[in-house]
């Protein structure tokens, strides 16, 4: 069995456990509240959030963060320390030379500004694992970042929130930058969870430059973010709990 598998298999039977996690996987225990959203990939556990890493597209398929109004209060300084995730071989993982003169962005899914309560969270958020190739004015740089702004102004409101954020790719054939191919996504998703009140918000944005007013036009029901990925969001939850937060679109942003 190869390893990457191996270590997926071993995280699976102790996140379905009672028993605590063990070794590297306990600090990951608090992403897992709501389940994993898929189980494809290779699991990379981080200080500030979880992934689930696509060894052949060289991206994400999932990055879920826990956020809380207590680590907010923390503002380090952005490190900037982009770098490959050595914890992924050669061949498998994005190199700085793949983003270098590609015309995209190195696109964090767990924003730097979220890891500002922690020396090890900001650091390791500038990881390529944990970055997809991004439109960079009006998307990265633009709406995208605004989104997470919003977010994170959202979580003082609340007082926590778990954040999902990903690509979808198109059908057929895919874009792909660098010696390593790796793969351009068509569109990003973020789907929002308030643990509290049992509220959720999702958005699927196309990778491309967008007006920052139209944002609440990309809202769209978690089950659409389901459907175009495969993976399945808040699977704790019961099925009719999942059905009641899914289905429906929210009809504005959160306030």
């Amino acid at each position: 069995m190869p390893r990457s598998y191996f270590l997926q298999f071993v995280f699976l039977i102790l996140i379905s456990s009672t028993s605590a996690f063990g070794g590297a996987l306990e600090e990951c225990q608090e992403f897992t509240t709501y389940g994993v959203p898929g189980q494809a990939g290779d699991l990379l556990c981080r200080k500030g959030f979880l992934l689930s890493h696509d060894a052949q597209k060289k991206t994400p398929v999932w990055v879920v963060e826990r956020l809380t109004r207590e680590r907010l209060q923390a503002k380090l300084k952005r490190s900037d320390n982009f770098r490959p995730d050595l914890d992924l071989p050669k061949g498998q993982r994005a190199e700085l030379s793949d983003y270098r003169g590609s015309g995209y962005d190195r696109g964090h899914m767990a924003p730097a500004a979220d890891m500002a309560w922690n020396e090890q969270a900001m650091s390791e958020s500038f990881y390529l694992s944990n970055m997809v190739p991004q439109a960079g004015q009006g998307m990265n740089r633009g709406i995208w970042s605004e989104l997470e702004g919003k977010v994170r102004r959202w979580v003082e409101q609340r007082g926590e929130l778990f954040i999902y954020s990903g690509p979808i790719y198109a059908k057929g054939s895919l874009k792909t930058i660098g010696n390593n191919h790796v793969a351009v996504p068509s569109a990003l998703y973020k789907v929002i969870l308030d643990p509290v009140r049992h509220e959720a918000l999702a958005l699927i944005m196309p990778n491309q430059a967008l007006e920052s007013e139209d944002m609440p036009k990309y809202l769209v029901p978690v089950r659409e973010v389901e459907r175009q990925t495969g993976l399945d969001f808040f699977a704790t939850l019961p099925k009719d709990e999942q059905d009641r937060i899914e289905m429906p679109a929210a009809t504005a942003l959160w306030q």
